[in-house]
């Protein structure tokens, strides 16, 4: 008798769990963490307007340009370098980080 009671209910575990995981989660089909673009707002990042004279402080953490002929760019003067920055590149002051030139990407 208590086996066939212990057996019953195992059996209906199997048979309810499928039904527990098919409930709907916050009124949508899809579970937590999964996601589609149609559904999540998007977002943008502010883009920066670069300008001349202006000082960019973390420009050391992106590499420079060397093959600035490739780009359309000029041979930057001693002391100074390209950097791609968003969509554009930007001609940094090594010692001082100020924009001393700006052009767009292509």
């Amino acid at each position: 008798m208590f086996t066939r009671t212990l057996l019953a209910a195992v059996a209906l575990s199997f048979a309810a769990a499928p039904m527990a995981q098919a409930q709907q989660y916050g009124g949508h089909d899809r579970k937590p963490g999964y996601s589609s673009s149609w559904d999540k707002k998007q977002q943008y990042k502010k883009r920066h307007n670069w300008r001349k004279g202006e000082r960019y402080s973390d420009w050391k953490r992106r590499p420079p340009v060397r093959d600035y002929h490739r780009y359309g760019l000029r041979k930057p003067a001693r002391g100074q370098q390209w950097v791609k920055v968003d969509n554009s590149y930007l001609l940094m002051s090594v010692a001082t980080g100020l924009i001393l030139g700006v052009a767009a990407a292509r």
